[in-house]
């Protein structure tokens, strides 16, 4: 609207058309992502795709604040309960946008942009924030950007140095999702592989549960088997060359626990920290396994992690020692960027505010949005 007044202002004098084509010449250089118009720019990002409600400022694609709330609420039920996940966002919301700019030391009317989670997650957590995000931008008359939970754990290997460079291979692990993901651009992502049932951090947790372990039971299981040394076997599920499959696992930690149990009551009491070591281990050959198969059939040797799973340091450990092995550029996010969090989505938003990828007020939250 504003460049459009201008253009029609200016176009009412001789002088004014010169200048009106200057105008219209300037802009397009801004839609091909060379701001000439504005000297920074600032994006407030929003995650609220699970049960932790996030809010980040960027600047220039550099994360310069990123604060988080967690929930507690969903450790004495063994999982997240959506309703009262949504109920904490609509808690937490607002306090966390304002603390993260407050901490970036900007006011909301220096803003170029809005972006938030659409999705994959929970249906009424990401309500909370798209409505959020969509209430500021209609407010502030911000564009908008939508951005993909999975996407932006892979872009979250941008929010510090070293950056990898494309194309490079991103195992993304989290209590949802397990892929193996082709990177050619900051917009260009192909999945190679993926779970066929469960996810490689739902395993850790169901595991940790069957442990009597609280939840989250993948950092304890963890901590755990660093004490432990993995001397109990588990079969390895037999899947499509790049695809995991978790679910037959996590059925044989089961038998195998109720048969040792059914001789010696106290045999997880007595081997808590081999079993997490054993547990631990497994999980972090069948992800290590179909890694370095992908490497092998891409030959790409620039090799990521990402997700929340990325923090357990059996699989960063792995990563390394095969990464010197097989010669590879390993990369690895820095912790705060592993778990949920707004700084990777404003990273994300970042590269599609320079294509200029916006979205309107028509969009609505997707909790199956398809990679």
């Amino acid at each position: 609207m504003l460049v459009q007044y201008i253009i029609n202002d200016a176009q009412n004098t001789t002088f004014g058309v010169s200048f009106a084509k200057l105008f219209i010449f300037l802009n397009s250089l801004t839609n091909i992502g060379i701001n000439l118009i504005k000297k920074n720019i600032y994006i407030l990002a929003i995650e609220s795709s699970c049960d932790d409600t996030g809010a980040a400022v960027i600047c220039d694609g550099v994360v310069i604040s990123n604060k988080m709330a967690c929930q507690t609420v969903h450790s004495e039920y063994g999982g997240v309960i959506p309703e009262l996940a949504s109920r904490q966002h609509l808690l937490h919301i607002i306090p966390v946008i304002d603390s993260a700019l407050k901490a970036a030391n900007i006011d909301k009317g220096e803003l170029s942009a809005i972006a938030f989670t659409r999705g994959p997650g929970l249906l009424g957590s990401l309500i909370v924030g798209v409505s959020m995000a969509k209430s500021l931008a209609l407010a502030l008359d911000l564009p908008m950007i939508e951005v993909h939970h999975m996407h932006a754990h892979i872009l979250a290997h941008f929010a510090d140095e070293p950056k990898p460079e494309f194309p490079f291979l991103c195992l993304t692990v989290s209590g949802g999702h397990t892929q193996i993901v082709r990177v050619d651009d900051y917009t260009e992502m192909t999945v190679l592989g993926t779970t066929l049932d469960d996810a490689a951090g739902e395993a850790f947790d169901k595991a940790g549960k069957m442990l009597g372990l609280e939840y989250p039971a993948g950092p304890i299981i963890d901590k755990l088997a660093r004490e432990g040394k993995p001397i109990f076997d588990f079969p390895e599920p037999q899947v499509g060359e790049l695809n995991f499959s978790f679910s037959g696992l996590k059925t044989s930690i089961l038998y195998f626990l109720q048969k040792e149990m059914a001789a010696n009551p106290n045999f997880i009491k007595d081997n808590l920290a081999d079993l997490c070591a054993s547990i631990q281990s497994s999980i972090v050959k069948i992800l290590m396994k179909k890694l370095t198969r992908a490497s092998t059939i891409t030959g790409i040797k620039n090799i990521g992690i990402a997700g929340g799973v990325s923090a357990n340091s059996g699989l960063r450990s792995a990563l390394e020692s095969e990464g010197k092995a097989k010669k590879w550029k390993t990369f690895i996010p820095a912790f705060e960027y592993c778990t949920d969090n707004a700084g990777m989505i404003g990273i994300a938003a970042y590269y599609k505010y320079l294509n200029q990828d916006f979205t309107d007020q028509h969009v609505t939250p997707a909790p199956r949005l398809a990679f």
